[in-house]
């Protein structure tokens, strides 16, 4: 039975909880350790609860043949095949234990992408948290169920399906006896047009499926990822660089250090102005009650003794006194005391 919480790390994710920001560093560090780090910073600085890489062997991955996707053909070099192009971006196992290490000492949780059963393995020895299955990998079932035996929370990205596709991985998940997953709305261009968004389709796999889910960014700025989390997204994904100038298939769709920050900052925002759904006044609001709503005055000077009259009673600011909805209450009443032209009618005035 799938869950609509699960525990990554010790953290709940699902609807009701904070949604789980995942900084998605992927092949933007270009193959050099020191910029991983870098990376890592960012994520970190920026108030992300995850910093995510890429595992993969090229060899096992790409065959020699296999030409490049456009967004790639525009953002690196074209006379470079997608084999070799994966071999620049390739972390070795060594790299992935000490971008481990350096995420622990940051206090930020380590997070990869497996795209072959090997890449699995390594993360299963290095006793990641959550596994993360690529858009690309979700037609893959045998590698899916290859993931989902190791027992461990999987966050699926559905970039390029159909929901008849969602249902065989999801299938495939649960048959390998793993029930705890979150599914990833996602559209793969790099950039996306934010027309070809379609985040109600959110709305579409949480019914379909009953299980958490979130929203993989590839647009430009920051407003399509929070709108996500207006709509219920319990989880975010969102590429990171350094610079987007920087050489590379990824840097164009993602967001700069500052930029991740500012979507932290309106993930939280969008969720703290979410509240609890009641009808009711903000304790803040009892001020600006006081000054702009209405109450009911003497509209003259009401001798003691009066029959109060509509035409003696006015409707004016502050709103400290009785409210207009008694004015019917009020009238036919004896006035016990003077009241003066604009002063608050009280009960206590009224025999």
């Amino acid at each position: 039975m799938a869950r609509q919480l699960i525990d990554i790390a010790g953290r709940k994710v699902g609807p009701g909880q904070p949604c789980f920001i995942i900084a998605e560093a992927g092949v933007n560090h270009n193959g050099s350790l020191e910029l991983a780090h870098q990376l890592v910073d960012a994520a970190v600085q920026a108030g992300a609860d995850a910093v995510k890489f890429q595992s993969f062997n090229a060899e096992l991955l790409v065959s020699p043949d296999a030409p490049k996707a456009d967004y790639q053909l525009e953002t690196t070099d074209a006379a470079e095949s997608q084999l070799e192009m994966i071999r620049r971006l390739e972390l070795s196992p060594e790299a992935h234990g000490e971008l481990m290490r350096y995420c622990q000492d940051k206090g930020i949780l380590f997070m990869s992408s497996p795209f072959d059963e090997l890449s699995a393995d390594l993360l299963g020895e290095m006793d990641v948290a959550v596994y993360k299955i690529p858009s690309g990998e979700i037609t893959n079932l045998p590698f899916l169920a290859y993931v989902a035996r190791k027992a461990k929370p999987m966050i699926v990205s559905t970039g390029m399906t159909y929901l008849s596709e969602v249902e065989a991985a999801v299938r495939a998940i649960q048959e390998a006896g793993n029930h705890q997953y979150v599914l990833l709305h996602c559209v793969s261009n790099y950039p996306a047009d934010p027309a070809d968004v379609n985040l109600r389709a959110m709305a579409t796999i949480r019914a379909a499926f009953g299980v958490p889910v979130g929203y993989s960014d590839h647009t430009m700025g920051t407003e399509i990822p929070i709108a996500a989390v207006a709509m219920g997204a319990s989880m975010i994904e969102k590429h990171v660089t350094l610079d987007r100038n920087l050489p590379g298939p990824d840097h164009r769709a993602s967001l700069e250090p500052w930029e991740f920050a500012a979507m932290v900052r309106g993930i939280r925002n969008v969720e703290s102005a979410l509240g609890h759904g009641r009808k009711e006044p903000a304790s803040s609001e009892a001020n600006t009650a006081s000054v702009a709503r209405k109450s009911l005055v003497a509209a003259k000077d009401i001798p003691a003794g009066a029959t109060l009259t509509e035409g003696m009673i006015a409707i004016k600011r502050p709103g400290t006194g009785l409210p207009p909805v008694m004015l019917t209450h009020l009238t036919g009443r004896t006035v016990r005391a003077k009241i003066p032209k604009g002063a608050l009618i009280t009960l206590e005035l009224l025999a």
